[in-house]
């Protein structure tokens, strides 16, 4: 099978896709649809209605989409359709895609000079892309509830640390449906640029949110005005695939420094297979499923078995001679345990085929078994797009999780 022309692809209404911008984050917003007609006595569900004041597609606390699509139905009759698998038009598309794409890598030189100074790449596009480039995302305290919790009013004191905060438009949303006089959000970013879009923000204002320069994965100490165990809740919206895999194991431990016990990380981020993968082209990949985009900023796609490794030891496997070894999978629970079995690469060693933890200096941020979050919940959202004027579709694909710092001792 010859692969396709990838430096000029071919017309591809024929396989129903369309290509998304570089830095595509989330579905656009419903739009406005006139009432369809009903059978006399036919209940309607809101997610099936074309009333925009009732055809919201979410729950309270928050559920994954239920607009499935069935054989029936009529795939131009709304713009987006929920827990869509792709068609084999696509997956064959996608297969020719990621083989073109392994066999035409980023160059040696180029993949270290993305990977040298990253920092430097998101300046360049925060130079070029203002507060105006990314919607507000409005969206968060229906995803993540927890956001509606600490904002309430006369709830106390509470600190919200996010992370990848951009020009604010994560951090900018939360003050606005803000009524607890006690809240304080830091706003961190690798990217100086992007900081000072927040601070020349007309919304900043620093009796409620601080924005400062952090990398989440420095070996330097925590944001400025962030102690150790302080923070409520941890936002990572679009930010952890930024990151390359050798520095996820020090991100993960400097979110669990700044973590309460018992406090939360609220998570987004892109999922293996999604259409910004399948359309990158030559030159492009760095390694895996990591990407570098045109602008020099790179992007990781993810599976959902991969997240549980990562922040909470689950399930994971390393292989040692000809033998796999499983280790304890840790059981999520939604209620906070004191300790965690299983251990993954970055907790300790493989010794003679068996796992040796690694108990580490207490005072030293490095990557522990200690750092193995709660999964609460962890799953793949998986959206068809619609054009209905074109005719076309999208298939996008995120994971979403929310995670926990358990309680060294279970509250009473």
């Amino acid at each position: 099978m010859s692969l396709p022309d990838h430096d000029n692809p071919p017309d591809l209404s024929t396989l129903s896709l369309s290509t998304p911008e570089p830095h595509q984050e989330a579905e656009p917003e419903p739009e406005p649809e006139a009432e369809a007609g009903t059978e006399a006595g036919a209940e309607l569900l809101p997610h099936r209605s074309h009333d925009p004041l009732t055809n919201l597609k979410r729950t309270d606390p928050f559920k994954f989409g239920s607009r499935y699509l069935s054989p029936q139905d009529n795939i131009y009759e709304f713009n987006a359709w929920d827990h869509v698998t792709p068609d084999s038009a696509f997956e064959h598309y996608a297969a020719s895609q990621y083989a073109f794409q392994s066999s035409h890598p980023v160059s040696a030189y180029d993949a270290t000079r993305f990977n040298t100074h990253p920092e430097k790449w998101w300046n360049k596009f925060y130079a070029n892309n203002t507060s105006n480039f990314f919607k507000d995302r409005k969206w968060l305290q229906q995803e993540f509830p927890i956001l509606k919790e600490v904002t309430k009013r006369g709830v106390g004191r509470k600190v919200v640390l996010e992370v990848g905060a951009g020009a604010g438009n994560t951090a900018f949303p939360i003050l606005k449906a803000n009524a607890n006089e006690e809240l304080m959000v830091h706003a961190v970013d690798f990217s100086e640029r992007a900081v000072e879009i927040i601070r020349g923000d007309g919304q900043y204002d620093e009796r409620y949110v601080k924005a400062s320069v952090w990398d989440v994965a420095s070996t330097e100490g925590l944001p400025e005005g962030v102690e150790e165990g302080s923070v409520d809740v941890v936002v990572m919206v679009f930010m952890f695939s930024a990151l390359s895999p050798e520095q996820w194991e020090r991100a993960v431990a400097n979110v669990w420094r700044c973590l309460k016990e018992g406090g939360e990380v609220c998570f987004r981020d892109y999922g293996k297979g999604d259409l910004t993968q399948v359309r990158f082209k030559r030159e492009r990949l760095l390694e895996g499923r990591f990407y570098v985009r045109g602008d020099g900023t790179r992007v990781y796609f993810f599976e959902e078995e991969e997240l549980r490794r990562i922040w909470g030891n689950e399930a994971a496997k390393t292989d040692v001679g000809d033998e796999a070894v499983e280790r304890t999978k840790g059981e999520a629970s939604e209620e906070p345990t004191a300790t965690r079995n299983g251990f993954s690469k970055i907790d300790g060693d493989v010794v003679n085929g068996t796992i040796a933890e690694t108990k580490g200096n207490p005072d030293d941020p490095s990557p522990t078994s200690k750092h193995a979050f709660e999964i609460v919940s962890l799953g793949v959202d998986r959206r068809m797009l619609v054009n209905r004027q074109k005719q076309l579709k999208m298939y996008r694909c995120w994971i979403q999780g929310h995670f926990r710092k358990p309680y060294a001792f279970p509250p009473k």
